[in-house]
């Protein structure tokens, strides 16, 4: 009998909870808005603010651009369990790859309980349809927590994309992703998500092939929970064995809510382990 990874957690909300660890959790939220209010200031008319990719209020997306012709396109998806924030929360993470060159694209989608994860799955194809069809050239992925999940989604075999969109997809990095859903179903949070076993087993990238060609970067702080550790090494690994070019990096001394800063570096290595596959 294969042993089960998750046996020894006892309480599962500890083991996914990632504010009540972190020093001064209450603090982040406040300054990425204001970061990210201060870096669309910055851009001007660079930051198209509100771009339609489907008929709800929260299915639009903002595409922030390099001051010359983009060489390529970046689509970061926030985290949050699939439950909490926005679009507008994160802009300033796209700092990095702007400076670069390279536009950046990221969506807001609906939240649960409004939305299932599978349905949200959905919208991020979409949205991720219509930034690539602005923006031409080479496509990187990168998304954080809930948003590394939805990432590494869009690379799985049952991806929503199409064919003409997947094939642009060179790069993926997922940040602190929860690349199996099924511990979340013996968390209180799923009385929002409403995770069943079925969808658990259909949206876990983990239980899924990824596709032809996939690249992966899974990429953690070393200082997270170890929940997430675990499923950052488990994604690579299994999909190594389905033939995905994979790599783990645990970067010392960050946490869960630290951890993306690197992408508003243009000099960072996260930065440069993001766009590099895609020149």
């Amino acid at each position: 009998m294969i042993k089960d990874p998750t046996d020894h957690i006892a309480d599962f909300d500890d083991a996914y909870a990632n504010a009540e660890h972190i020093p001064d959790a209450a603090s982040f939220p406040a300054r990425w808005a204001a970061n990210a209010q201060e870096f669309r200031t910055e851009l001007g008319r660079r930051a198209d603010i509100n771009i339609s990719y489907g008929d709800t209020g929260r299915q639009v997306l903002d595409v922030l651009l390099p001051k010359n012709s983009p060489r390529g396109l970046i689509v970061f998806v926030h985290g949050g369990y699939w439950k909490a924030f926005d679009k507008s929360t994160w802009s300033h993470l796209a700092r990095g790859p702007v400076e670069k060159g390279l536009a950046v694209a990221i969506p807001s989608y609906t939240l649960c309980p409004d939305a299932r994860i599978s349905e949200i799955t959905a919208e991020i194809g979409a949205a991720i349809t219509v930034a690539a069809d602005r923006v031409d050239g080479p496509v990187g992925l990168a998304g954080h927590s809930a948003g590394g999940h939805l990432v590494t989604r869009m690379i799985s075999e049952s991806t929503p994309l199409q064919s003409h969109i997947r094939e642009r997809i060179k790069n993926v990095v997922s940040i602190s992703g929860v690349h199996d859903l099924r511990p979340l179903l013996k968390t209180k949070m799923n009385e929002t998500l409403g995770l069943d076993t079925a969808e658990a087993l259909t949206e876990s990238p983990v239980l899924l092939k990824p596709v032809s060609n996939a690249r992966v970067v899974c990429w953690v702080g070393a200082d997270e929970r170890p929940e997430f550790v675990r499923q950052n090494s488990m994604l690579a690994d299994v999909w190594r064995e389905s033939g995905a070019s994979t790599a783990v990096v645990e970067e010392y001394g960050q946490h869960h809510f630290n951890v993306i800063d690197g992408l508003a570096d243009p000099d960072h290595t996260m930065v440069r382990a993001l766009l590099s596959p895609l020149f």
